[in-house]
């Protein structure tokens, strides 16, 4: 009643209501993201800062240290650690007093801030139209990424210079107005990373001719000045890139990840070398700029932007790992058709941007080409391969909805916890399967790597009596049998060779077929299989961490026989070279049963024969034997084993409801609606 005697409708009273409550929550995400990209800004400068005087800002030293080139009365290149150009050392010469004198917090603290510029412009060119959500987020989650990555790091750790030409070339495209000037900041940034050239042809055949004539000229002037000021480094800088000669480290150094830097690493040298990588890379400037100025002038120029500088990266004869930014960039573009292929591009960018290579691939050779090239291989894609979707697709703003299944009703009201992770139908994306699987896994071995583990003594200690409480504890419940298996197993030479074959054969063999299987005919269950597993990995390495715990073959004076890793030597710290590469006080819970036992569980579950469901079910008894047998686990890691399994499947069932069949009848929900109700909320 008082709505209406004021004159308002009851209705637009409930609508205003709704928009500032979303308004309210926008602004609290809004907030946390900031705080967010503050951590981790912080962070960056005290990981920086803390770092012993004589290995952090290396590259910087070696231009204004003590012994630094830029002291030198000779060539700058003298050295071979000077590997910027000569206009760059023309110019920081004069700085280096100033320079050596804040040498630490001045440099990282102006690093920072060119970081938090480079953010802001990069958030302010995204292609329109976007989401106001998307407009009042995209900067705190774009300075976020550009700390995590590789480039920002490694750059803020050597002391660089990386980040300025890509922010030249970002405020030269987006942020000054007239197109002298614009050229006048790209042709800057030539001058310190001459590959930056190429945005001359994009300027050009977008239509601001000017600009690329203004950076033209700019590049040659302050290259001329650098000539005539350093003749000498200026012969020697040019002279060694045109011949493709690293600078600084080798050129088939890992850290060059360029065309030319990886025809070197694949054992190619001489004139043959030259030829296919001037091929290759002019092949790769005319595909990548011609897609560039196709996405230019369909308005992703922030797009074009990030593929030319792939390009750069390319054909450059030597990218070394900070000047890597542009690959980031590229994540704007979207890929995909679907809602559920929408995520796999970024996603695959932000990690390869923020990961080291090894945790993309697994350490096996025939994969080595593919791990010591992958920024390479980011690059070359991004420049000539992904099909990046026009403005004027129909599914550049919607997407193809993704197809859920009818939610089933939990016993519990207020199940699942977080509605919004439905169960989607069909498979997921097998790369992007494939990408969080090998990261995971690498986060997980690195985790119980440092999980007060190794050679150190003190763990050794907590560990060894860890194992003392276990026993106690099995012995008063009669549980202490591993003393009895193992010695009858090694007995049976038949029978121990067994089990050291079933403990170190199917502990990955067996999950990573019944995930597979699960992927190609059971998609739906696949989800809800493989989220189990993960939360039940998850809680086992918190286990990893809070109790280490020696098994049985670690415990010196018990008698028990490693009848897998051999005799162990007690009076060495390490028990020799296994405990140095592993923690091998991670015994509890013991995944090798968990592990063992999901798979059981699903077989049992989802298996259409009885006889399935029974071979799924010997799987876990085997393991158990096979751990015990072979002295690497106690009885009761077994039983920490099922626990974190019966929690994982637990969580699964909280956060996201009761399992559904592939069979159930989808429902079409569109990812893009939420937007769009962002985009009818008032101002």
């Amino acid at each position: 009643m008082a709505n209406v005697e004021h004159g308002g409708r009851p209705g637009e009273a409930f609508a205003a209501g709704a928009a500032g409550t979303a308004k309210a929550r926008l602004g609290m995400v809004r907030a946390a993201l900031w705080l967010v990209a503050a951590v981790l800004a912080i962070r960056q400068v005290a990981v920086v800062l803390s770092t012993p005087k004589g290995e952090r800002l290396t590259d910087l030293e070696t231009w204004v240290g003590p012994g630094g080139v830029l002291h030198v009365n000779g060539s700058l290149y003298d050295s071979t650690r000077f590997t910027g150009t000569p206009f760059g050392g023309l110019v920081l010469k004069p700085l280096t007093r100033a320079a050596e004198q804040a040498l630490g917090w001045g440099w990282t603290f102006g690093t920072l801030l060119l970081v938090v510029a480079l953010g802001l412009v990069a958030a302010r060119a995204l292609p329109q139209p976007v989401s106001r959500r998307t407009a009042l987020l995209a900067a705190p989650v774009t300075i976020s990424l550009l700390m995590l990555s590789l480039p920002v790091r490694n750059t803020l750790h050597l002391g660089q210079t990386s980040i300025i030409p890509v922010l030249l070339v970002l405020l030269g495209c987006f942020a000054v107005r007239g197109e002298r000037t614009s050229g006048l900041l790209i042709g800057v940034a030539a001058a310190l990373q001459p590959t930056v050239l190429l945005f001359a042809p994009l300027l050009w055949f977008t239509g601001r001719r000017r600009a690329a004539l203004s950076t033209g000229v700019t590049f040659a002037a302050t290259t001329a000045l650098a000539w005539a000021a350093m003749p000498h480094d200026s012969y020697t800088y040019w002279v060694n890139h045109l011949a493709g000669v690293g600078l600084g480290r080798p050129a088939d150094d890992l850290a060059n990840q360029s065309l030319h830097g990886a025809l070197l690493r694949f054992g190619l040298t001489g004139p043959l070398e030259i030829t296919l990588f001037l091929l290759l890379g002019a092949a790769v400037a005319v595909i990548g700029l011609r897609r560039a100025v196709r996405y230019a002038r369909d308005g992703q120029l922030l797009l074009a932007v990030a593929v030319t500088g792939c390009v750069a990266i390319v054909v450059s004869p030597t990218t070394w790992q900070h000047q890597l930014l542009w690959v980031l960039l590229a994540l704007v573009g979207r890929v995909g058709k679907k809602a559920s292929d929408r995520y796999v591009w970024p996603i695959a960018v932000v990690l390869v941007m923020t990961l080291p290579a090894k945790m993309m691939l697994p350490n096996m050779p025939v994969l080595h080409p593919l791990r010591d090239n992958v920024v390479l291989l980011a690059a070359l894609t991004a420049a000539c391969a992904v099909p990046f979707l026009s403005r004027t697709s129909p599914h550049y703003q919607v997407p193809i909805p993704t197809q859920y299944a009818p939610p089933v009703e939990a016993r519990w009201k207020h199940v699942p916890l977080l509605p919004f992770l439905r169960r989607v139908l069909y498979r997921p994306n097998l790369l992007l399967e494939l990408l969080l699987i090998r990261v995971g896994y690498s986060a997980y071995q690195q985790v119980r790597l440092e999980a007060h583990g190794g050679s150190n003594e003190a763990a050794r200690a907590t560990a060894e009596q860890h194992g003392e409480q276990i026993l106690a504890i099995e012995k008063f419940l009669f549980l202490d049998i591993e003393h009895w298996v193992n010695h009858t197993v090694v007995n049976v030479d038949w029978l121990r060779a067994f089990f050291d074959f079933y403990y170190t054969s199917f502990h990955f063999v067996v999950p990573l077929s019944v995930l597979g299987v699960l992927y190609v005919r059971r998609p739906a269950e696949y989800r809800w299989a493989r989220s189990a597993l993960g939360f039940a990995t998850i809680l086992a390495l918190l286990g990893f961490w809070l109790y280490p715990l020696a098994p049985p073959r670690l415990m010196p004076g018990l008698g028990y026989i490693d009848t897998v890793h051999g005799v162990q030597d007690f009076s060495q710290p390490d028990y020799g070279t296994l405990t140095a590469l592993t923690n091998q006080y991670a015994a509890m819970p013991s995944l090798h049963f968990g592990w063992s036992l999901w798979c059981g569980l699903v077989i049992a579950i989802l298996a259409p024969k009885w006889w399935m469901k029974a071979l799924g079910l010997l799987h876990p008894l085997f393991t158990i034997a096979a751990i015990v047998a072979t002295a690497n686990h106690w009885v009761l890691d077994a039983a920490g084993g099922a626990t974190v399994v019966g929690a994982g499947f637990a969580l699964t069932y909280l956060l996201q409801g009761p399992r559904v069949s592939s069979r159930g009848k989808p429902t079409e929900v569109s990812i893009a609606e939420p937007d769009q109700a962002k985009d009818r909320t008032p101002s």
